[in-house]
């Protein structure tokens, strides 16, 4: 029967001998748990819903911008947008293939939380118990999950609709690259959400049972830097900017406005909720807004050449261009990519001496084992590194564990009343076997409240056989490039006398 094997021992200097023991799983298909559907599913539903009520809304005071029922598919084919949803189609495989390399990469590119937390200290942990209300706390779980996906799916169809065919495109690549500019950061750069390194942070979004199992199947827990909730609308923003610049206008004169400042105020919602919620660090947000300014960037000198606005895709291409590009912008590429290499070379070197979470008295994080295919099986080490206070691990199968979520809180009662707890003493270590394909596991490890220490560190490791590292560099290339891109574009166009904001194909400025 497909279960969990598990052994534990004493650091090597105890008198204990080592035991073991076997706890066995039942086997459980996947499903969306007990609730039916899961939350991206209603909250698509309902934006799909609200779309048409969101477009009338935001132009009741530019109705000659509304496309008529009529046109709509007409539209649709004349500025070939079937060519955007294939590109959303394109970035959830490509999100897909990410998530399943991010855990086994990660017994090699280990994490960066301790410098993060070095520099910043327990600052977001002051912003959560300043705020702390269980009111809050649900209206911005609904915000984090309902605002994001809003504004990825209903920008596009908004500005579509009202003829802004330009900005269409854009912000339909703005979520296809940015996230691609995301990849190698999250690969080879994890830094573990806050909430699983600050002792007394709490869990607020993932700790909620109608959230939970959602969450543990789409976030490793380890992609704190950057925020794409910030990235992404960052981007947008950036874009209209640059949009209504190319128009000689501003903000406050442009037609859409409305919908801009919508998107900007959203964005500072963003900003509030990550930090609330025990997601992200202070420094995700400059990061994001780096990330999504880079992907903006990107995007609005590739855009006009993607639409023949000023000749065919390859004209004026010529192979003394092509070797400059590939010259310029390859060794930025590979000056990052040595960047990442060093990074990760310093992550194997001191492995044995890394902390992978941190727990004050009373707290309990999880740990998440993502799905895997019949026949693997993944070997989780845990370590507990205190000297004084013993650690509580239990295996459950994220849809059994919803129960205990109590909206940012864990009921350690219920965990324990649900199937078997091990306890590991202070310096000891366990090791499990978890064999049962095609689930999602949480290994959640808990201090109790009268712990005599007021952190305790553990060391987390999991094993899925070979780390393939090969397949992550391949799909962090793209990023390296598209950074090299926006800075030889910068460049380019300062020599050349031109704003650097110009986005003029570089042929049209020759035969001016």
């Amino acid at each position: 029967m497909a279960g969990v094997g598990l052994a534990f021992e004493y650091d090597p200097t105890a008198s204990e001998r080592c035991c073991a023991f076997f706890i066995g799983g039942k086997a459980q298909s996947e499903s969306s748990g007990p609730r039916g559907m899961s939350p991206w599913t209603v909250m698509m539903g309902m934006i799909l819903i609200l779309t048409p009520l969101i477009c009338w809304l935001f132009t009741l005071n530019v109705k000659h911008t509304r496309t008529p029922l009529g046109r709509i598919g007409q539209m649709i084919h004349d500025q070939r947008y079937y060519l955007h949803a294939l590109g959303y189609l394109v970035i959830i495989k490509w999100k897909s293939i990410t998530d399943d390399l991010n855990e086994p990469i990660k017994v090699v590119t280990g994490h960066w939380t301790e410098l993060v937390h070095s520099i910043e200290g327990d600052a977001v942990l002051h912003v959560q118990n300043a705020f702390a209300h269980p009111a809050l706390t649900a209206f911005l779980n609904f915000h984090y999950l309902f605002i994001y996906l809003f504004l990825i799916y209903v920008t596009t169809v908004f500005y579509a609709y009202v003829g802004e065919r330009d900005l269409t495109d854009k912000v339909t690549l703005n979520y296809l690259l940015i996230y691609a500019l995301a990849v190698p950061y999250y690969l080879f750069l994890n830094v573990e959400v806050t909430s699983s390194w600050i002792p007394g942070m709490e869990a607020l979004l993932y700790h909620d049972s109608m959230y939970s199992t959602f969450y543990a199947s789409h976030d490793p827990l380890d992609n704190a830097v950057p925020s794409l909730h910030i990235a992404i609308p960052f981007g947008i923003i950036l874009l209209n900017v640059l949009h209504v610049r190319q128009q000689g206008l501003r903000i406050r004169d442009w037609e859409h406005r409305r919908y801009h400042y919508f998107v900007v105020g959203n964005t500072v919602v963003f900003a509030f909720t990550i930090l609330y919620l025990g997601i992200h660090w202070m420094a995700d947000i400059p990061l994001g807004m780096l990330i999504g300014g880079t992907g903006a960037l990107f995007i609005h000198y590739l855009q006009p050449r993607l639409r023949n606005d000023h000749g065919g895709w390859f004209r004026g291409v010529s192979r003394a261009k092509v070797t400059r590009h590939v010259m310029v912008e390859g060794s930025i590429a590979l000056l990052l990519a040595a960047l990442l290499a060093g990074a990760t070379a310093h992550q194997v070197d001191t492995a044995d001496d890394r902390v992978d979470y941190r727990l004050g008295p009373g707290d309990t994080v999880h740990d998440i084992v993502q799905r895997f295919d019949v026949g693997e099986q993944v070997e989780v080490s845990i370590v507990n590194l205190n000297a004084d206070s013993p650690v509580h691990i239990a295996l459950r199968i994220a849809e059994e564990a919803e129960p205990a979520f109590e909206a940012g809180y864990v009921n350690w009662a219920t965990i324990e009343a649900s199937g078997s707890v091990i306890t590991v003493q202070p310096g000891a270590r366990v090791d499990l076997i978890v064999d049962q394909p095609k689930v999602w596991w949480l290994v959640l490890m808990h201090v109790d409240d009268d712990a005599e220490s007021s952190m305790v560190e553990l060391q987390v490791t999991n094993h899925y056989g070979e780390a393939p590292m090969n397949q992550a560099v391949l799909l962090s290339l793209p990023s390296l490039w598209m950074t090299g891109f926006v800075l030889h574009r910068i460049a380019r166009n300062r020599l050349n006398g031109l704003h650097w904001l110009d986005p003029t194909p570089s042929h049209a400025w020759e035969e001016a």
